[in-house]
């Protein structure tokens, strides 16, 4: 180490560098000495992906802070390890937001909020229900800097939203999970905030109007900003009965299976919207109800926290599909696993029991044969491992091999966190 750069270290081997340049003279001392090593910030989300064999751990918690906010332009600067619920407050103060809806995953580990840091976010690159419409956390990166495996410092993008110049790292870098830079400042774009938001609920149980309404919605001219169907949930004791309580809104008038659009914008924007729907969507053969600004902003909130599965003991899928194949996945869940769908269609969070690794094994074969990709979020006590927690093919996996190599050679950052031998 050189001696400007003395790093603090506790008895579990665990490192706290205070600034960019430590993080780099570490890494250095890493790779010389091949020492596999997890990054780690809050841990809010160290439940996704395999367990991390390494003796060693790198904590950027103390690389926290804004460095520039100018709204005017519409980016935030912040050191990676800066905690989420910091810069939305930032932001808040200009009424911006970053519009594509941080998931908290606090709700399904610990039955709380817990949103984590930027960087955190970036890794994983999962995003809220505006997704459809806005792009994922990918979209939303305009550039960051970080130390690659070797201990080289590193920076891609910049703080215009239009950057072309050379290749885009920021993209190949969002959704890594730690193994190929520890990041160490981010650029972020910010969108000004909707003012009000209103939602319209359409009860139905029949599947096929489901697909056939998510179909207008994504080509509708009324800019819905979320859309998601809710399913009645199992009568299954291995499942928490929980979708009346958690959804438990005045204007809510039916209970049952729901598909919920939400509308955002000005009053008389929303009121316009609103009446739009109505006749595209020919509502006025439906049963539907409206949530106002007071219930449409917690009902989205809750969508985009999970709390349907709440601290659940089972195992939690993520899957993705064309919307044009979700017709063949709900014909394969049927009313035996407690789910809900996403993205008008796109994006369906499954619960599966604890004790039927097989069925996660027969739904992940069932997600590759519709052309999409499974990630299993959360894992009950009982999951034996058999199945990769990501879904990814052989050309995938080698590409993603070499990606790693040219990163992190030595496989020094969180070996083996998203594939085995990776």
């Amino acid at each position: 180490m050189k001696k400007n750069s003395q790093i603090f270290q506790d008895s579990n081997n665990t490192y706290y560098p205070e600034d960019e340049l430590q993080v780099s003279n570490l890494v250095q001392e890493l790779y010389k000495k091949n020492q596999p090593t997890e990054i780690i910030g809050t841990g809010s989300k160290n439940f996704i992906g395999n367990n991390i064999q390494s003796a060693k751990k790198l904590s950027m918690s103390k690389l926290s802070g804004v460095i520039e906010y100018l709204p005017e332009e519409l980016y935030i600067k912040v050191k990676a390890n800066t905690p989420l619920e910091l810069v939305e407050k930032e932001l808040e103060k200009n009424n911006q937001e970053l519009a594509f809806e941080p998931i908290d995953f606090g709700f399904i580990e610990n039955g709380k909020s817990n949103k984590g840091t930027i960087a955190g976010h970036l890794a994983c690159n999962f995003a809220g229900s505006r997704r459809f419409k806005v792009g994922s956390l990918r979209d939303h990166i305009l550039g960051f800097r970080g130390v690659n495996g070797k201990g080289d410092i590193i920076k891609s993008g910049g703080t215009v939203v239009k950057n072309v110049t050379g290749y885009d790292l920021s993209k190949l870098v969002t959704g890594s999970f730690g193994t190929l830079v520890a990041l160490t400042e981010i650029t972020l774009k910010v969108l000004p905030k909707k003012k009000l938001s209103n939602t319209i609920t359409i009860h139905t149980d029949d599947k096929k109007l489901v697909k056939n309404l998510f179909d207008k919605i994504s080509s509708s001219s009324s800019e819905v900003s979320g859309a998601v169907y809710i399913p009645e949930e199992p009568k299954d004791e291995n499942y928490d009965q929980n979708k009346e309580m958690v959804f438990k809104f005045n204007d809510l008038k039916y209970k049952g299976s729901f598909l919920a659009l939400r509308i955002e914008g000005d009053k008389i924007a929303i009121d316009e919207k609103i009446k739009a729907l109505t006749n595209e969507l020919e509502l006025s053969k439906l049963n539907t109800t409206v949530l106002d600004v007071h219930q449409s902003t917690p009902f989205w909130k809750k969508i985009n926290n999970l709390e349907l599965f709440k601290q659940t003991k089972n195992n939690l899928l993520r899957v993705v599909v064309p919307p044009s194949k979700g017709p063949k996945l709900i014909q394969f869940l049927g009313n035996k696993y407690k789910y809900y769908i996403d993205w008008c269609g796109s994006l369906y969070w499954i619960e599966v029991q604890s004790k039927k690794n097989s069925k996660v094994s027969d739904i992940k074969k069932l997600t590759k044969e519709l052309g999409g990709y499974l990630t299993i979020i959360k894992t009950s006590d009982e999951y034996d491992y058999e199945e990769t927690i990501f879904t990814v093919d052989d050309i995938r996996l080698l590409i993603s091999e070499k990606i790693k190599k040219s990163f992190d050679p030595k496989r020094i950052f969180n070996p083996g966190k998203m594939y085995r031998g990776i």
